[in-house]
């Protein structure tokens, strides 16, 4: 199998369609982390973010907003990449795992169909306020919050390209 067929693999459109590797890990008693975003330009503070949640366990899955979802959340000119563009992007990341689409505004049904074991956000959220907290606090589960890289956001990129252009 080549390199870009064993990246789209990764890339999971139905959450039913990774019920049995969820099944799998759980068996094998992997650490799953969950974290989720819309992603759409990915830069550096996505990076390091993403590494440290994944070195947090031994199984990542990223929830990544659909494109009619992150215009819900951030307006009618976003997303600049589309939904695919931006999940082949993460999936290609070494250490995330699986990437699952979802078209709901927050990804809580999502997070109760995965269960993990590690729920991953940004500090700009209070552990209490992330959306799933319920979920993973009521199965013994941990919720993290990680600093971002200061001058890092797909906000902050988008307003620099349209000054420059």
């Amino acid at each position: 199998m080549d390199k870009l067929q064993l990246i789209k693999n990764k890339i999971i459109n139905k959450k039913e369609d990774v019920f049995n590797l969820l099944q799998t890990w759980r068996f094998k008693e992997e650490k799953i982390v969950f974290s989720n975003g819309c992603f759409d330009i990915v830069h550096r503070g996505h990076l390091e973010y993403l590494a440290s949640a994944a070195s947090m366990g031994n199984k990542m899955i990223i929830g990544l907003n659909t494109d009619s979802s992150t215009q819900r959340l951030k307006g009618p000119t976003r997303p600049i990449n589309d939904e695919y563009a931006r999940a082949l992007l993460l999936a290609s990341l070494g250490y995330v795992d699986i990437v699952i689409l979802f078209e709901e505004d927050t990804p809580y049904n999502l997070i109760d169909f995965v269960q993990p074991d590690v729920l991953v956000k940004g500090s700009d959220y209070n552990a209490e306020d992330i959306v799933g907290y319920d979920i993973v606090k009521a199965k013994g589960g941990e919720i993290k919050t990680l600093d971002f890289i200061e001058g890092f956001s797909s906000t902050g990129i988008i307003k620099k390209i349209q000054q420059e252009g």
